[in-house]
């Protein structure tokens, strides 16, 4: 009797039930927690169709800085980083300095000389000999005119191919720098003239220097597909030396697109994949097309709408739920 008593279950036991253990459906695309504390441990963010912007960067060096030039000079110094540079603008004002001084002296006064040997020969005084050395002399004075533009047009190009406008280095501002940089060739369409940049120079590692995108050059190099880019900067103080070395730095728009944190994302064998929040406690996988990852954004073309809660912390335990592993 004393073993049967022993034997016999207790009829008042309960037997506790585990109400915590997430349900997976067969396919692992949906997940329930049965406690709303439980799902609450997953943080999410809600996805729209937005702008994104990449900080592109580019080595830079300063190529010239413009200084004042001594009372009474015609105008400002330009100091260039480069030797050849600064040869071909020193030509290029020389030669705008002859075209000035044919164009409104000598040929001036060779057309003021022939048409007083015209008015000579009309009253007897001069003879045809006269008139074609007047004539001689104002064809000669105009071909050194041609000869002039012609060779301003070459230097014009070789300082164009280092990146600088001819007419603007003439005009520019004392205290201004102007920093060149090169960017691929497939980045062009996105750099816009007259937005701002950030550059950062070695002899200034702490100090982050806005500029101004001056122009984009009209060049592309044939062995390395580069644009040559210029950009302005306020140089007052006179901080900035040419042949400084720096780091420049401009947003990059990617126009509007849906985009995912990259810490959403996970990849099984070669698909992408990541976990919406479609209830209090219910998850949902969904698979992805994804296209370039701009910063931290990574560019989804299908799989998600706009509005949707995307999951962004707890994606691996999620993963391992959803796919048993």
């Amino acid at each position: 009797m004393t073993l049967l008593a022993a034997c016999k279950p207790k009829e008042n036991r309960k037997i506790r039930q585990d109400n915590t253990t997430p349900v997976v459906n067969a396919s692992g695309t949906r997940i329930n927690f049965p406690q709303k504390k439980s799902a609450d441990f997953f943080q999410t963010e809600k996805i729209s169709s937005t702008s994104l912007m990449a900080d592109v960067t580019a080595p830079a060096k300063v190529s010239a800085t413009i200084l004042r030039s001594q009372e009474g000079a015609s105008g400002n110094i330009v100091l260039f980083d480069n030797p050849e540079l600064s040869g071909t603008y020193s030509q290029l004002l020389q030669h705008l300095t002859m075209i000035n001084q044919i164009q409104n002296v000598n040929v001036r006064q060779r057309k003021t000389e022939l048409a007083r040997i015209k008015d000579l020969q009309e009253h007897g005084a001069a003879t045809g000999k006269d008139l074609l050395e007047s004539e001689t002399a104002l064809a000669m004075e105009e071909t050194n005119l041609i000869s002039e533009r012609s060779a301003i047009i070459e230097q014009e190009a070789k300082l164009k191919a280092g990146g600088f406008e001819p007419k603007q280095l003439r005009s520019a501002s004392a205290g201004t720098a102007y920093v060149i940089c090169d960017i691929p060739e497939s980045e062009v369409d996105k750099v816009k003239k007259g937005s701002n940049c950030q550059i950062q120079f070695a002899a200034f590692p702490n100090e982050k220097i806005t500029g101004r995108i001056d122009d984009i050059t009209d060049m592309v190099d044939q062995v390395t597909r580069m644009i040559k880019l210029r950009v302005s900067i306020n140089n007052a103080t006179e901080k900035l030396k040419a042949g400084m070395y720096g780091t420049v730095a401009f947003g990059v728009s990617e126009g509007k697109a849906l985009s995912i944190n990259q810490d959403a994302l996970i990849t099984i064998q070669g698909r992408n994949y990541v976990f919406i929040k479609i209830g209090p406690k219910s998850f949902e996988r969904h698979e992805v097309n994804i296209g370039d990852q701009i910063g931290g954004r990574i560019i989804v073309f299908s799989g998600l709408r706009d509005g949707e809660e995307v999951v962004t912390k707890g994606v691996m335990q999620l993963k391992g739920l959803s796919f048993g592993y």
